[in-house]
């Protein structure tokens, strides 16, 4: 499976067979030019929405795709995704409304991509028993560099990919991802903005995998 971070919350996942997933495409120049990613400008069979902000839910980047967005279950191109309901916030979406997560299986490995999740939920079993996580981490919008380790802590996955975060493209004024690193085991700089994995290469203990925006 190869893993591509293009910025902010926006990853293809391919599949060995060519099977193509892009989570949460962004608007390049939303928001008066923060978020300053560029073009996506690729080809995919399916596209998965958190919710409906223009750093999310751009799905003309990737058109012809199948779009999942809603807490619900797919099956797309022989791809199982669940969409599981949560917050944007941790006021129970009152501050900024709801989000999807997505679980999906591929090549045998189990992936979740927990969109601008703003909270820990009180029920995380879905969680449990993941190999790839693409978890926010910069807080304000999404869960703050405390919870998201908290969450790493309870359903411990094989590898954490941190991703909405500040970089020198993404003027939110949130946090950059070294807050979340600061005193965590196992961190790994990449320095690429994109990996290839297999269930024998992933990790016996939890790995952070830190990824460079190729957008």
């Amino acid at each position: 499976m190869k893993i591509e971070w293009f910025g902010h919350s926006c990853f293809l996942v391919e599949s060995k067979g060519g099977v193509r997933i892009v989570t949460d495409p962004y608007e390049p120049g939303s928001y008066n030019g923060a978020v300053g990613y560029s073009d996506i400008g690729v080809k995919s069979d399916i596209v998965t929405v958190s919710h409906k902000h223009f750093d999310h839910n751009y799905i003309q980047a990737v058109p012809g795709a199948e779009v999942a967005d809603n807490p619900e279950e797919y099956k797309i191109k022989g791809v199982e995704i669940r969409g599981i309901a949560s917050f944007h916030d941790d006021s129970r979406g009152s501050k900024r409304g709801n989000n999807i997560i997505f679980v999906f299986s591929l090549e045998g490995m189990k992936i979740a991509h927990l969109g601008d999740l703003g909270h820990i939920p009180e029920e995380i079993s879905f969680l449990k028993g993941l190999d790839v996580v693409f978890i926010p981490v910069g807080g304000v919008f999404t869960l703050d560099a405390g919870k998201a380790g908290q969450l790493v802590n309870l359903i411990k996955p094989k590898i954490v990919i941190p991703m909405h975060f500040k970089t020198e493209k993404l003027k939110f004024d949130i946090d950059g991802v070294d807050k979340f690193l600061k005193g965590k085991a196992g961190v790994k700089n990449l320095e690429s903005s994109a990996l290839t994995v297999d269930e024998d290469s992933l990790p016996e203990e939890t790995e952070i995998w830190v990824l460079t925006p190729s957008r």
